[in-house]
């Protein structure tokens, strides 16, 4: 089934969300738009009352002026100085019958005359209502300009000119901080005035959108072979933009290259390539607006979506153990976020719980992103039957899971079992300051590895365990990421348990082994100095020489040894045994592999975790 299918289905089982405002982040509302209708930012909302006279104005804030406002095909793709006005809401050129008197210039025939003439075919079709026609009535005169400079929300010179001067104590006008450019660019909407309906601005009317949907409807040009569904239906060659945010202006579906030979030589038409009809266009691509403004993750303008066509929202592929687990309401925090194995099994359990409350759907992912401004490319796209996303997604997050630290929204600090964020992969494997471009891109390669079960690339894992082997350099919490998603990545490959395993015997997990004894027993001796130990200095020196490296890290540690005695029996011990498992032949200066991570990671947690229990006991005996 192709993506537009799927979005069109999404479109017809969310009918009720249609025209209901929502929100995300910082406030910003969006909706699941009516077909025939696109959001534009508004400055200025002109109040009209019922009889068609003006009421008020005033500019709108920074931030409030997104408004969903009816649509034609040639409106929503205007471009330059072709004439195609909103039917409705629109920029001052097109709305005010005085923009000429004012010293406005129409580039090529007069918009005005072409928005006012639709705007009275519409008000005045069997589809028009009161509210309409005061707009309209009002509109018809003329005098919008002049009412907005009486009102001191638009400002004229003496000459007629539509300009405000700055004069010394002047404070500047607002419009001005809202409108950039000209006040040409200035968009206007329409309230209509009265105590009976207050809140019943257009841009939130069912009335309004129906009305004008009908009215559209009734306009429909010739029918063709949908594509999508197999139906002769209305076509569409305007396909909608703005689809990743309201200034997007690239398209997904785009045909006007009639000279450039995009189609010809096979075809004479567009249309005889493909055709999707304007209903579902217009569903689909509402539908994908919808869905990214509600739950899609964006890196440098590539959005990463998954949804499902029924439940739209899914636990995401890029996401981590530690965010998917808020989406799971029955299930208690401290099981989820344990630092043990028990909390990959919570994991599982709380999935598999999450699944049961889904209706049986397609799960969608999909990847966009735009080469130029005007083109937007599908990068990526699968559909799963649900039950096969939900098996693989529980195998990523619970199949050799490790130990990761992260900080909630609070900056409390978190820790949990299972696995990372493709994004904080491909941020550690190339660092915080790597451009965005290979950021983005790596995270794409990493979605295969979450839905079709593949391996971590090994150009990834190679990286990640370079970085992890030079601490020296980076923020420990830098760092400490690094490694932790390093021995995740690894342990992917490996498939070997977080807890210190002591009867492994592989060469690298060993020298591992050694390393941490090493910055453990400095560690101690060094007390609250935060410099490096002589371990993590020479960490990236040991990854590649270990045998020579480690004679030097040893002869480090003997005024250590010295100045804290029989404290350190304990580690000195275990140093020699640990060293006395490795194999005399195995003892050489070749490079270690990843897996010496895995060993270096999973003994310094055993000691650490260790010397916080006896810490605990001693506590709990004083208090006793």
């Amino acid at each position: 089934m192709s993506v537009w299918q799927q979005l069109y289905e999404t479109y017809n089982q969310h009918l009720d969300e249609v025209g209901k405002p929502e929100s995300r982040w910082e406030g910003k509302t969006f909706t699941l738009l009516p077909i025939s209708h696109t959001t534009q930012t508004a400055h200025i909302t002109v109040n009209i009352t019922p009889s068609g006279e003006f009421h008020s104005a005033e500019v709108i804030e920074k931030g409030n002026g997104n408004t969903l406002i009816p649509s034609t095909e040639d409106s929503s793709s205007r471009a330059g100085s072709v004439v195609a006005p909103y039917p409705l809401h629109d920029k001052l050129p097109y709305v005010a019958g005085d923009y000429e008197a004012f010293g406005g210039v129409y580039k090529k025939d007069n918009a005005h005359l072409v928005y006012i003439d639709n705007l009275k075919k519409w008000s005045e079709s069997s589809y028009g209502f009161d509210r309409l026609k005061s707009i309209y009535s009002y509109l018809q005169k003329g005098r919008l300009i002049e009412d907005l400079v009486d009102e001191k929300v638009l400002f004229a010179e003496t000459d007629g000119t539509l300009k405000w001067t700055w004069k010394e104590k002047e404070e500047k006008p607002l419009i001005y901080s809202v409108v950039t450019g000209g006040l040409e660019g200035a968009f206007i909407r329409f309230h209509v005035h009265s105590s009976e309906q207050l809140n019943q601005d257009p841009w939130r009317d069912p009335e309004f959108y129906q009305s004008f949907i009908d009215y559209y409807a009734e306009q429909a040009g010739e029918s063709t072979l949908c594509f999508v569904t197999g139906q002769q239906k209305v076509g569409s060659t305007k396909h909608a933009n703005k689809i990743r945010n309201a200034g997007d202006k690239a398209k997904l579906i785009s045909a006007n290259d009639s000279s450039g030979f995009t189609f010809r030589g096979r075809f004479d038409k567009s249309s005889e390539a493909a055709s999707i009809s304007y209903e579902v266009s217009q569903k689909a691509h509402n539908a994908l607006k919808w869905l990214i403004q509600r739950q899609g993750r964006m890196i440098d303008q590539r959005v990463f979506l998954v949804w499902g066509s029924q439940a739209t929202e899914m636990p995401s592929a890029v996401d981590s153990t530690f965010s998917l687990a808020a989406l799971f309401d029955d299930v208690e925090e401290k099981e989820v976020f344990d630092t043990n194995q028990g909390g990959a099994r919570a994991f599982s359990d709380a999935l598999i719980g999450y699944k049961r409350k889904l209706p049986r759907q397609t799960v969608n992912i999909l990847i966009l992103d735009a080469a130029t401004t005007g083109r937007l490319a599908i990068l990526y796209y699968r559909s799963f039957d649900q039950e096969h996303y939900f098996s693989r997604l529980e195998a990523w997050h619970t199949e050799h899971p490790w130990e990761y630290t992260y900080f909630d929204s609070e900056k409390k600090r978190r820790v949990f079992i299972g696995a990372p964020a493709l994004n904080d992969i491909a941020t550690m494997a190339y660092g915080p300051r790597a451009n965005e471009k290979l950021i983005k891109a790596t995270v794409e390669r990493l979605i295969p590895c979450v839905v079709d079960g593949r391996g971590v690339p090994d150009d990834i894992r190679r990286s990640l365990t370079q970085r992890a082997s030079n601490p020296i350099g980076m923020e420990n919490w830098e760092w400490e990421k690094t490694l932790q998603i390093a021995c995740g990545m690894i342990n992917k490959k490996e498939g070997m348990n977080m807890a210190l395993n002591q009867d492994m015997t592989d060469r690298d997990y060993l020298f591992g082994r050694l390393l941490a004894l090493a910055d453990y027993l400095e560690r101690r001796a060094l007390g609250n100095e935060k410099r490096a130990t002589n371990a993590i200095r020479y960490m990236n020196a040991f990854s590649q020489n270990p045998a020579r490296t480690w004679m030097t890290i040893q002869s480090a540690l003997q005024p250590y040894q010295a100045k804290l005695g029989t404290k350190l029996t304990y580690i000195n011990r275990l140093i020699d045994e640990v060293g006395a498992q490795i194999d005399p032949s195995d003892f050489t200066n070749k490079p270690l592999s990843g897996k010496y991570l895995l060993g270096f990671y999973s003994q310094r947690h055993d000691l650490y975790q260790k010397r916080e229990e006896t810490q605990t006991s001693k506590e709990e005996s004083v208090e006793a």
